[in-house]
């Protein structure tokens, strides 16, 4: 898969070791920037990865910021782009597998670098059930939440 990745400059100490981990998974790696601890507003790093996004250039992206939050808020304005903050590896590939999340948004000062790792590698190696026999609810349900943005 193409991965993107993005960070303002709280998430930058970080953005390394993420795409280390995309790469040891087999995975190509856009980097989107930033690429310093230089003020920067995570909005515009939002757009460029979700842009990747709904382009199909990228399968899947990988959001940086401070608490994760804010990024997280701005990519999920974006048609086609669903977008979760995970600070655990449970959420990470079951946002994937139920709700089939595309961006993963991380807050670099609230996890370290090794559970980040975990994280990054449990939401690469999940894939969206809801086409499998009887998961066929998750299907519906996440059609559900595309109507709404029809709305």
């Amino acid at each position: 898969m193409k991965i993107a990745v993005a960070c303002d400059h709280a998430g930058f100490p970080l953005k390394q070791t993420i795409m280390e981990t995309v790469r040891a998974a087999g995975h190509d790696v856009l980097d989107l920037g930033t690429d310093s601890t230089k003020c920067v507003d995570y909005p515009d790093y939002a757009e460029k990865l979700g842009r990747l996004i709904q382009s199909g250039q990228a399968e899947r992206g990988i959001l940086l910021c401070g608490s994760g939050v804010g990024a997280c808020i701005a990519a999920n304005k974006m048609l086609g782009v669903y977008a979760c903050v995970c600070h655990d590896t449970y959420s990470a590939h079951q946002g994937v597998e139920h709700d089939d999340m595309n961006v993963l948004c991380i807050g670099t000062r609230i996890i370290g670098p090794e559970l980040t790792k975990e994280i990054v590698t449990a939401f690469l190696a999940a894939r969206f059930v809801g086409n499998d026999p009887g998961q066929e609810r998750h299907a519906r349900r996440v059609s559900k939440i595309r109507n709404l943005e029809g709305r």
